[in-house]
């Protein structure tokens, strides 16, 4: 099953050198996003899950003020045992929620997503207004929107370490 895991830089740094993502917390394509979502192309599905993690990856970025004003997000095929879906919550990034029941080993990484550098005073405007935005301040919500219009520039995994540099 191919899942989104949102990540940060030093996270796929970490990951690298152990060889998988200690992770939980990821998206995917599930039978909520398919109910939702009147198209039925699974492209267009995966790309919601994809910028669920994005979205996602903006929470990551709060909480880690050392690493790059950039999301990230790391898509994988992991076994369908391994997935759960995360149960009902608020958002619309709750539909493509699932929990990860083991490490996603960096075998199973088939490509990285990441903000262009010229993302990042966007990035870093919406990471500032995530906490307001989460408590209902629209134009904090708005600054979070932007983040929606930057592109996720596409990575094959053998590129991983041009990627970290």
């Amino acid at each position: 099953m191919r899942v989104y895991v949102p990540a940060t830089i030093p996270a796929l740094a970490r990951a690298r050198d152990r060889g998988r993502l200690d992770v939980q917390d990821a998206h995917a394509v599930t039978p909520m996003v398919r109910e939702w979502y009147v198209d039925d192309d699974v492209e267009d599905l995966e790309f919601t899950a994809l910028l669920d993690a994005a979205r996602a990856s903006l929470t990551l970025l709060a909480h880690d003020p050392e690493a790059p004003r950039l999301r990230l997000v790391v898509a994988a095929d992991v076994p369908s045992a391994d997935v759960t879906m995360a149960g009902p919550g608020t958002g619309d990034s709750n539909r493509s929620a699932v929990r990860l029941s083991a490490p996603v080993a960096l075998s199973a990484v088939v490509s990285l997503h990441v903000d262009e550098s010229s993302s990042e005073p966007i990035i870093r405007a919406a990471v500032r207004a995530l906490t307001a935005a989460e408590a209902g301040d629209d134009d904090a919500a708005f600054d979070v929107s932007q983040a929606d219009g930057c592109d996720l520039l596409w990575y094959d995994i053998t590129e991983l370490d041009d990627l970290l540099g």
